[in-house]
């Protein structure tokens, strides 16, 4: 139950970053929080979400922390044509998902490594591990929480 209570506050503080972005505080925000918009895969209609990235050679990291089930994910999995934002700076790109757990895991100790208490806190709360996961918990959170990639134009490929 702590998991899904965690999960409900993070809704709130999407809910937070969607108001400020919108009333011009991208600044604020877009250090740490970028707008994916994505098209539902059902119904064709645009959704805009809120999610923690980290800049990684000239892309955008982001991670799906509920898992491949994650609506947006589903999302893009079926149109993978993106519109981004982070603070001021916007682009169209192609979703990348980046599924391999080697990958993921490193993702998720380069976090870990940026931003102790932050990533830390998740770690415990959503995927119930202490707050510095071995990497053999590095590895197993992974092979449940797929990342993507989202490369502004004239990004560098290497991740």
């Amino acid at each position: 139950m702590l998991a899904e209570s965690f999960w409900k506050q993070m809704k709130v503080v999407q809910r937070l970053h969607l108001r400020l972005y919108a009333a011009g505080s991208g600044r604020i925000v877009g250090g740490f929080n970028l707008l994916l918009t994505h098209t539902g895969r059902k119904s064709g209609i645009r959704y805009v979400t809120p999610l923690q990235y980290e800049k990684i050679d000239g892309a955008y990291w982001v991670g799906a922390g509920r898992g491949p089930a994650a609506d947006w994910f589903r999302n893009i999995q079926v149109n993978p044509l993106v519109h981004v934002r982070v603070s001021d700076f916007e682009f169209d790109c192609i979703a990348e998902p980046a599924i391999d757990s080697g990958r993921v895991a490193d993702f998720l100790e380069y976090r870990r490594m940026h931003h102790p208490f932050m990533i830390g806190k998740i770690i415990k709360l959503a995927h119930r591990l202490p707050v510095h996961p071995s990497r053999a918990q590095f590895l197993e959170v992974s092979r449940s929480t797929p990342m993507v990639i989202l490369r502004p134009p004239n990004a560098g490929t290497s991740g």
